[in-house]
Protein backbone atom coordinates (compact mmCIF):
# COMPACT_ATOMS: atom_id res chain seq x y z
CA UNK A 1 0.00 0.00 0.00
CA UNK A 2 1.28 3.49 -0.96
CA UNK A 3 0.87 6.55 1.20
CA UNK A 4 0.36 10.01 -0.40
CA UNK A 5 1.15 13.30 1.21
CA UNK A 6 -2.16 15.04 0.41
CA UNK A 7 -1.26 18.55 1.72
CA UNK A 8 1.85 18.66 -0.50
CA UNK A 9 -0.20 17.73 -3.60
CA UNK A 10 -2.72 20.50 -2.87
CA UNK A 11 0.12 22.99 -2.40
CA UNK A 12 1.67 22.08 -5.76
CA UNK A 13 -1.70 22.48 -7.52
CA UNK A 14 -2.22 25.91 -5.91
CA UNK A 15 1.25 27.02 -7.02
CA UNK A 16 0.58 25.89 -10.58
CA UNK A 17 -2.70 27.89 -10.61
CA UNK A 18 -0.92 30.97 -9.33
CA UNK A 19 1.77 30.65 -11.97
CA UNK A 20 -0.82 30.18 -14.73
CA UNK A 21 -2.77 33.23 -13.58
CA UNK A 22 0.40 35.32 -13.47
CA UNK A 23 1.42 34.24 -16.98
CA UNK A 24 -2.09 34.97 -18.30
CA UNK A 25 -2.11 38.47 -16.80
CA UNK A 26 1.38 39.08 -18.15
CA UNK A 27 0.29 38.01 -21.64
CA UNK A 28 -2.80 40.25 -21.55
CA UNK A 29 -0.79 43.24 -20.36
CA UNK A 30 1.67 42.73 -23.21
CA UNK A 31 -0.97 42.62 -25.95
CA UNK A 32 -2.96 45.53 -24.53
CA UNK A 33 -0.03 47.82 -23.84
CA UNK A 34 1.87 49.85 -26.34
CA UNK A 35 1.08 52.87 -28.52
CA UNK A 36 -0.20 51.23 -31.67
CA UNK A 37 -3.23 53.58 -31.80
CA UNK A 38 -1.63 56.73 -30.39
CA UNK A 39 -2.40 60.12 -31.93
CA UNK A 40 0.11 62.89 -31.36
CA UNK A 41 -1.37 66.40 -31.04
CA UNK A 42 1.20 67.83 -33.42
CA UNK A 43 -0.07 65.46 -36.10
CA UNK A 44 -3.76 66.42 -35.80
CA UNK A 45 -6.02 69.33 -36.73
CA UNK A 46 -8.43 69.55 -33.78
CA UNK A 47 -11.94 70.31 -35.08
CA UNK A 48 -14.20 72.13 -32.60
CA UNK A 49 -17.05 73.02 -34.97
CA UNK A 50 -18.27 71.75 -38.32
CA UNK A 51 -20.77 72.95 -40.89
CA UNK A 52 -22.57 71.17 -43.69
CA UNK A 53 -24.11 73.00 -46.68
CA UNK A 54 -25.82 71.84 -49.85
CA UNK A 55 -24.58 73.55 -53.01
CA UNK A 56 -26.36 72.36 -56.14
CA UNK A 57 -25.87 68.58 -56.09
CA UNK A 58 -22.85 68.61 -53.82
CA UNK A 59 -22.23 68.84 -50.10
CA UNK A 60 -19.76 71.34 -48.69
CA UNK A 61 -18.21 70.53 -45.33
CA UNK A 62 -16.54 73.29 -43.32
CA UNK A 63 -14.45 72.70 -40.21
CA UNK A 64 -13.25 75.17 -37.59
CA UNK A 65 -9.79 74.10 -36.45
CA UNK A 66 -7.98 75.42 -33.38
CA UNK A 67 -4.58 77.03 -33.76
CA UNK A 68 -2.97 75.77 -30.52
CA UNK A 69 -0.22 78.38 -30.42
CA UNK A 70 -2.73 81.25 -30.51
CA UNK A 71 -4.83 80.08 -27.56
CA UNK A 72 -2.01 78.94 -25.31
CA UNK A 73 -1.72 80.98 -22.12
CA UNK A 74 2.01 80.25 -21.93
CA UNK A 75 2.87 81.85 -25.24
CA UNK A 76 2.36 85.44 -26.42
CA UNK A 77 -0.06 85.78 -29.30
CA UNK A 78 1.43 86.30 -32.73
CA UNK A 79 -1.62 88.25 -33.84
CA UNK A 80 -2.93 85.48 -36.05
CA UNK A 81 -6.45 84.11 -35.84
CA UNK A 82 -7.02 81.59 -33.00
CA UNK A 83 -8.95 79.37 -35.40
CA UNK A 84 -8.75 78.47 -39.07
CA UNK A 85 -11.59 77.21 -41.24
CA UNK A 86 -11.19 74.72 -44.06
CA UNK A 87 -13.75 73.74 -46.67
CA UNK A 88 -14.19 70.88 -49.12
CA UNK A 89 -16.94 69.64 -51.43
CA UNK A 90 -18.08 66.14 -52.32
CA UNK A 91 -20.96 64.14 -53.72
CA UNK A 92 -21.61 62.96 -50.17
CA UNK A 93 -20.77 64.35 -46.73
CA UNK A 94 -18.34 61.47 -46.18
CA UNK A 95 -16.52 62.23 -49.42
CA UNK A 96 -16.31 65.93 -48.55
CA UNK A 97 -14.80 65.10 -45.15
CA UNK A 98 -12.15 62.91 -46.80
CA UNK A 99 -11.40 65.66 -49.31
CA UNK A 100 -10.56 67.96 -46.43
CA UNK A 101 -7.20 66.22 -46.37
CA UNK A 102 -6.33 68.05 -49.61
CA UNK A 103 -6.47 71.44 -47.85
CA UNK A 104 -5.74 70.78 -44.17
CA UNK A 105 -2.07 70.59 -43.11
CA UNK A 106 -2.95 67.80 -40.67
CA UNK A 107 -5.62 65.12 -40.45
CA UNK A 108 -8.92 66.52 -39.19
CA UNK A 109 -9.61 65.12 -35.73
CA UNK A 110 -13.29 65.21 -34.69
CA UNK A 111 -13.10 63.80 -31.16
CA UNK A 112 -13.38 67.32 -29.68
CA UNK A 113 -16.28 68.43 -31.90
CA UNK A 114 -18.67 70.68 -29.94
CA UNK A 115 -21.25 71.86 -32.47
CA UNK A 116 -22.42 71.13 -35.99
CA UNK A 117 -24.13 73.85 -38.03
CA UNK A 118 -26.50 72.69 -40.76
CA UNK A 119 -27.07 75.12 -43.61
CA UNK A 120 -30.61 76.32 -44.26
CA UNK A 121 -30.74 74.91 -47.81
CA UNK A 122 -29.62 71.46 -46.67
CA UNK A 123 -32.08 71.56 -43.77
CA UNK A 124 -34.91 72.32 -46.19
CA UNK A 125 -33.99 69.40 -48.45
CA UNK A 126 -33.52 66.91 -45.58
CA UNK A 127 -30.92 66.16 -42.92
CA UNK A 128 -31.45 62.42 -42.40
CA UNK A 129 -28.36 61.23 -44.30
CA UNK A 130 -26.13 63.91 -42.78
CA UNK A 131 -27.27 63.10 -39.25
CA UNK A 132 -26.84 59.38 -39.91
CA UNK A 133 -23.20 59.86 -40.93
CA UNK A 134 -22.40 62.13 -37.99
CA UNK A 135 -23.96 59.67 -35.56
CA UNK A 136 -22.14 56.65 -37.06
CA UNK A 137 -18.65 58.16 -37.10
CA UNK A 138 -16.76 56.32 -34.33
CA UNK A 139 -14.28 59.18 -33.96
CA UNK A 140 -16.89 61.74 -32.84
CA UNK A 141 -18.59 61.79 -29.46
CA UNK A 142 -22.36 61.66 -29.21
CA UNK A 143 -22.76 64.80 -27.11
CA UNK A 144 -22.12 67.58 -29.63
CA UNK A 145 -25.03 69.93 -30.37
CA UNK A 146 -26.71 70.45 -33.73
CA UNK A 147 -28.04 73.87 -34.83
CA UNK A 148 -29.33 75.42 -38.06
CA UNK A 149 -28.08 78.56 -39.81
CA UNK A 150 -30.64 81.08 -41.04
CA UNK A 151 -30.21 83.41 -44.03
CA UNK A 152 -26.54 82.45 -44.07
CA UNK A 153 -24.64 79.32 -44.95
CA UNK A 154 -23.04 77.15 -42.29
CA UNK A 155 -19.71 78.05 -43.91
CA UNK A 156 -20.32 81.77 -43.30
CA UNK A 157 -21.32 81.16 -39.67
CA UNK A 158 -18.09 79.28 -38.96
CA UNK A 159 -16.05 82.07 -40.55
CA UNK A 160 -17.21 84.72 -38.06
CA UNK A 161 -14.62 85.65 -35.43
CA UNK A 162 -16.03 86.36 -31.97
CA UNK A 163 -14.82 88.68 -29.20
CA UNK A 164 -14.18 87.53 -25.61
CA UNK A 165 -14.34 83.88 -26.64
CA UNK A 166 -11.30 83.31 -28.85
CA UNK A 167 -12.79 80.11 -30.24
CA UNK A 168 -16.12 80.86 -31.98
CA UNK A 169 -17.35 77.30 -31.30
CA UNK A 170 -17.14 78.06 -27.57
CA UNK A 171 -19.19 81.21 -28.10
CA UNK A 172 -21.90 79.29 -29.94
CA UNK A 173 -22.12 76.61 -27.24
CA UNK A 174 -22.03 79.07 -24.34
CA UNK A 175 -24.69 81.31 -25.89
CA UNK A 176 -26.86 78.30 -26.68
CA UNK A 177 -26.79 77.05 -23.09
CA UNK A 178 -26.95 80.52 -21.54
CA UNK A 179 -29.99 81.55 -23.58
CA UNK A 180 -31.75 78.29 -22.75
CA UNK A 181 -31.18 78.79 -19.01
CA UNK A 182 -31.80 82.54 -18.66
CA UNK A 183 -34.22 83.46 -21.47
CA UNK A 184 -35.77 80.27 -22.80
CA UNK A 185 -35.78 80.80 -26.57
CA UNK A 186 -33.27 78.06 -27.48
CA UNK A 187 -33.02 74.34 -26.92
CA UNK A 188 -29.88 72.20 -26.80
CA UNK A 189 -30.22 69.08 -28.95
CA UNK A 190 -27.27 66.71 -29.24
CA UNK A 191 -26.76 64.27 -32.08
CA UNK A 192 -27.99 61.26 -30.10
CA UNK A 193 -31.29 62.95 -29.19
CA UNK A 194 -31.75 64.14 -32.77
CA UNK A 195 -31.35 60.62 -34.15
CA UNK A 196 -33.99 59.38 -31.69
CA UNK A 197 -36.47 62.13 -32.62
CA UNK A 198 -35.98 61.66 -36.37
CA UNK A 199 -36.72 57.96 -35.90
CA UNK A 200 -40.11 58.77 -34.33
CA UNK A 201 -42.70 59.23 -37.09
CA UNK A 202 -45.22 60.87 -34.74
CA UNK A 203 -42.88 63.52 -33.32
CA UNK A 204 -41.08 66.34 -35.12
CA UNK A 205 -37.63 67.71 -34.38
CA UNK A 206 -36.81 71.23 -33.21
CA UNK A 207 -33.34 72.80 -33.49
CA UNK A 208 -32.02 76.19 -32.44
CA UNK A 209 -31.43 78.73 -35.20
CA UNK A 210 -28.32 80.91 -35.46
CA UNK A 211 -27.95 83.92 -37.71
CA UNK A 212 -25.31 86.51 -38.59
CA UNK A 213 -26.09 90.07 -37.56
CA UNK A 214 -24.06 92.64 -39.44
CA UNK A 215 -21.58 92.48 -42.29
CA UNK A 216 -20.62 88.89 -43.10
CA UNK A 217 -17.34 89.95 -44.70
CA UNK A 218 -16.29 92.02 -41.69
CA UNK A 219 -17.06 89.05 -39.49
CA UNK A 220 -14.15 87.18 -41.04
CA UNK A 221 -11.74 90.06 -40.45
CA UNK A 222 -9.69 90.61 -37.32
CA UNK A 223 -11.33 94.03 -37.00
CA UNK A 224 -14.43 92.20 -35.74
CA UNK A 225 -12.71 91.48 -32.43
CA UNK A 226 -10.72 94.72 -32.16
CA UNK A 227 -13.56 97.24 -31.91
CA UNK A 228 -15.61 98.18 -28.83
CA UNK A 229 -18.76 97.81 -30.91
CA UNK A 230 -18.49 94.51 -32.72
CA UNK A 231 -19.58 94.96 -36.38
CA UNK A 232 -20.72 91.36 -36.78
CA UNK A 233 -22.37 89.08 -34.25
CA UNK A 234 -23.67 85.54 -34.09
CA UNK A 235 -27.15 85.54 -32.58
CA UNK A 236 -29.70 82.83 -31.78
CA UNK A 237 -33.01 83.70 -33.38
CA UNK A 238 -35.63 81.16 -32.33
CA UNK A 239 -36.26 77.56 -33.29
CA UNK A 240 -36.40 75.64 -36.55
CA UNK A 241 -39.30 73.20 -37.00
CA UNK A 242 -38.76 69.96 -38.90
CA UNK A 243 -41.33 67.59 -40.31
CA UNK A 244 -39.72 64.19 -40.59
CA UNK A 245 -36.22 65.39 -41.52
CA UNK A 246 -37.06 68.54 -43.51
CA UNK A 247 -37.10 72.13 -42.28
CA UNK A 248 -40.59 73.57 -42.76
CA UNK A 249 -40.50 76.83 -40.82
CA UNK A 250 -39.21 78.91 -37.94
CA UNK A 251 -40.68 79.94 -34.62
CA UNK A 252 -40.10 83.51 -33.52
CA UNK A 253 -38.21 84.22 -30.32
CA UNK A 254 -41.48 84.66 -28.40
CA UNK A 255 -43.02 81.52 -29.92
CA UNK A 256 -39.84 79.61 -29.06
CA UNK A 257 -40.20 80.59 -25.39
CA UNK A 258 -43.80 79.38 -25.46
CA UNK A 259 -42.63 76.08 -26.93
CA UNK A 260 -40.19 75.70 -24.04
CA UNK A 261 -42.99 76.41 -21.57
CA UNK A 262 -44.96 73.58 -23.19
CA UNK A 263 -41.89 71.36 -23.28
CA UNK A 264 -41.19 71.93 -19.56
CA UNK A 265 -37.86 73.45 -20.49
CA UNK A 266 -38.03 76.91 -18.91
CA UNK A 267 -35.34 77.31 -16.27
CA UNK A 268 -35.70 81.07 -15.95
CA UNK A 269 -37.03 83.96 -18.00
CA UNK A 270 -38.73 87.35 -17.60
CA UNK A 271 -42.18 88.71 -18.36
CA UNK A 272 -43.27 92.35 -18.67
CA UNK A 273 -46.84 93.18 -17.64
CA UNK A 274 -48.82 96.41 -17.51
CA UNK A 275 -49.55 98.02 -14.14
CA UNK A 276 -53.11 98.74 -12.90
CA UNK A 277 -53.06 102.34 -14.10
CA UNK A 278 -50.00 103.13 -16.19
CA UNK A 279 -46.43 101.98 -16.46
CA UNK A 280 -45.02 98.48 -16.46
CA UNK A 281 -43.62 95.83 -14.16
CA UNK A 282 -41.07 93.13 -14.93
CA UNK A 283 -41.08 89.75 -13.23
CA UNK A 284 -38.39 87.06 -13.09
CA UNK A 285 -39.65 83.52 -13.45
CA UNK A 286 -37.53 81.26 -11.26
CA UNK A 287 -39.38 77.96 -11.70
CA UNK A 288 -41.81 76.54 -14.24
CA UNK A 289 -43.37 73.09 -14.14
CA UNK A 290 -45.51 71.77 -16.98
CA UNK A 291 -47.82 68.78 -16.79
CA UNK A 292 -49.54 67.52 -19.94
CA UNK A 293 -52.40 65.06 -19.76
CA UNK A 294 -54.35 63.47 -22.56
CA UNK A 295 -57.73 61.85 -22.72
CA UNK A 296 -60.18 60.41 -25.21
CA UNK A 297 -63.83 61.41 -25.22
CA UNK A 298 -65.99 59.53 -27.72
CA UNK A 299 -62.76 58.49 -29.49
CA UNK A 300 -61.79 62.15 -29.83
CA UNK A 301 -58.43 63.09 -28.29
CA UNK A 302 -58.07 66.11 -26.01
CA UNK A 303 -55.05 67.62 -24.28
CA UNK A 304 -54.87 69.51 -20.98
CA UNK A 305 -51.75 71.56 -20.21
CA UNK A 306 -51.14 72.85 -16.69
CA UNK A 307 -48.22 75.19 -16.04
CA UNK A 308 -47.26 76.18 -12.49
CA UNK A 309 -44.93 79.15 -12.19
CA UNK A 310 -42.95 80.72 -9.35
CA UNK A 311 -41.64 84.23 -9.88
CA UNK A 312 -40.13 87.31 -8.25
CA UNK A 313 -40.73 90.98 -8.89
CA UNK A 314 -37.72 92.19 -10.84
CA UNK A 315 -38.34 95.80 -11.86
CA UNK A 316 -41.15 98.25 -11.07
CA UNK A 317 -41.85 101.31 -13.23
CA UNK A 318 -45.25 102.31 -11.92
CA UNK A 319 -47.24 103.26 -8.82
CA UNK A 320 -48.13 100.01 -7.05
CA UNK A 321 -48.00 98.98 -3.40
CA UNK A 322 -46.27 95.61 -3.25
CA UNK A 323 -47.12 95.23 0.44
CA UNK A 324 -50.81 94.76 -0.38
CA UNK A 325 -52.18 91.28 -1.14
CA UNK A 326 -54.37 92.65 -3.93
CA UNK A 327 -51.26 93.93 -5.73
CA UNK A 328 -49.65 90.49 -5.64
CA UNK A 329 -52.90 88.90 -6.80
CA UNK A 330 -52.98 91.36 -9.70
CA UNK A 331 -49.39 90.51 -10.69
CA UNK A 332 -50.16 86.77 -10.54
CA UNK A 333 -53.27 87.16 -12.68
CA UNK A 334 -51.70 89.41 -15.31
CA UNK A 335 -48.61 87.22 -15.68
CA UNK A 336 -50.74 84.07 -16.02
CA UNK A 337 -52.96 85.71 -18.64
CA UNK A 338 -49.97 86.95 -20.64
CA UNK A 339 -48.21 83.58 -20.70
CA UNK A 340 -51.45 81.76 -21.56
CA UNK A 341 -52.12 84.06 -24.52
CA UNK A 342 -48.53 83.67 -25.77
CA UNK A 343 -48.73 79.88 -25.55
CA UNK A 344 -52.11 79.72 -27.31
CA UNK A 345 -50.77 81.91 -30.12
CA UNK A 346 -47.72 79.68 -30.48
CA UNK A 347 -49.94 76.58 -30.56
CA UNK A 348 -52.00 78.20 -33.32
CA UNK A 349 -48.83 78.63 -35.38
CA UNK A 350 -47.61 75.11 -34.66
CA UNK A 351 -50.95 73.45 -35.38
CA UNK A 352 -52.33 75.50 -38.25
CA UNK A 353 -49.24 76.77 -40.07
CA UNK A 354 -46.78 73.91 -39.60
CA UNK A 355 -48.99 70.98 -38.56
CA UNK A 356 -46.04 69.38 -36.77
CA UNK A 357 -46.30 67.74 -33.35
CA UNK A 358 -43.08 69.18 -31.92
CA UNK A 359 -44.31 69.01 -28.31
CA UNK A 360 -45.08 65.30 -28.43
CA UNK A 361 -48.82 65.31 -27.74
CA UNK A 362 -49.06 62.01 -29.61
CA UNK A 363 -46.78 60.36 -27.03
CA UNK A 364 -49.00 61.68 -24.23
CA UNK A 365 -52.09 60.15 -25.81
CA UNK A 366 -50.24 56.90 -26.44
CA UNK A 367 -49.34 56.61 -22.76
CA UNK A 368 -52.86 57.57 -21.68
CA UNK A 369 -54.77 55.01 -23.75
CA UNK A 370 -52.81 52.84 -26.16
CA UNK A 371 -55.89 51.15 -27.67
CA UNK A 372 -57.61 54.45 -28.42
CA UNK A 373 -54.35 55.90 -29.76
CA UNK A 374 -53.90 52.93 -32.06
CA UNK A 375 -57.24 53.74 -33.68
CA UNK A 376 -56.17 57.30 -34.60
CA UNK A 377 -52.44 56.80 -35.08
CA UNK A 378 -52.56 56.56 -38.87
CA UNK A 379 -54.66 59.73 -39.09
CA UNK A 380 -52.64 61.73 -36.56
CA UNK A 381 -51.25 64.14 -39.17
CA UNK A 382 -54.79 65.26 -40.05
CA UNK A 383 -56.11 65.13 -36.47
CA UNK A 384 -53.30 67.16 -34.90
CA UNK A 385 -54.14 70.52 -36.55
CA UNK A 386 -57.64 70.33 -35.04
CA UNK A 387 -56.60 68.87 -31.68
CA UNK A 388 -58.33 70.57 -28.74
CA UNK A 389 -55.70 71.84 -26.30
CA UNK A 390 -56.70 73.51 -23.04
CA UNK A 391 -54.01 75.61 -21.35
CA UNK A 392 -54.09 76.56 -17.67
CA UNK A 393 -51.41 78.77 -16.11
CA UNK A 394 -50.99 79.32 -12.36
CA UNK A 395 -48.54 81.93 -11.07
CA UNK A 396 -47.20 82.49 -7.58
CA UNK A 397 -45.21 85.66 -6.83
CA UNK A 398 -43.06 85.36 -3.74
CA UNK A 399 -39.88 87.44 -3.92
CA UNK A 400 -40.40 91.21 -3.89
CA UNK A 401 -36.75 92.23 -3.86
CA UNK A 402 -35.08 94.39 -1.22
CA UNK A 403 -37.78 97.09 -1.33
CA UNK A 404 -40.71 95.02 -0.04
CA UNK A 405 -41.89 97.71 2.35
CA UNK A 406 -41.70 100.58 -0.12
CA UNK A 407 -45.01 102.03 -1.22
CA UNK A 408 -44.58 103.66 -4.60
CA UNK A 409 -46.75 106.72 -5.14
CA UNK A 410 -47.94 108.54 -8.20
Amino acid sequence: MKWYNVPEVKLEVAEIKKSSTFLLLLFISLILSGCWSKKELNELAIVVAAGVDKIDDEYEVSVQVVAPGEISSNKPSSGRSPVVTYHAKGKSVFEAIRRLTTVTPRKAYFAHLQVVVIGEKLATEGIDQTVDLLARDPETRNDFDVIVSYQSSAKEVLNVLTPIEKIPANKMINSLGGTEKAWGSTVSVNIEDLVTILGDKEKSAVLSVIEIQGDTQLGMDKVNVERIKTPTLLKYAGLAIFKQDKLIGLLTEEESRSFNFLNDNIKSTVEVISCPKEGKLTTEITKSTTKIKGKFKNNTPKINVQIDIDQNVGEVECAIDLTENKSIAYINKKTAELIKVQIEEALMTIQKNYQADIVGFGEVLYREDYKAWKNIKDDWSSIFPELEIKVEVNVNTSGLGTMTNLKLKE
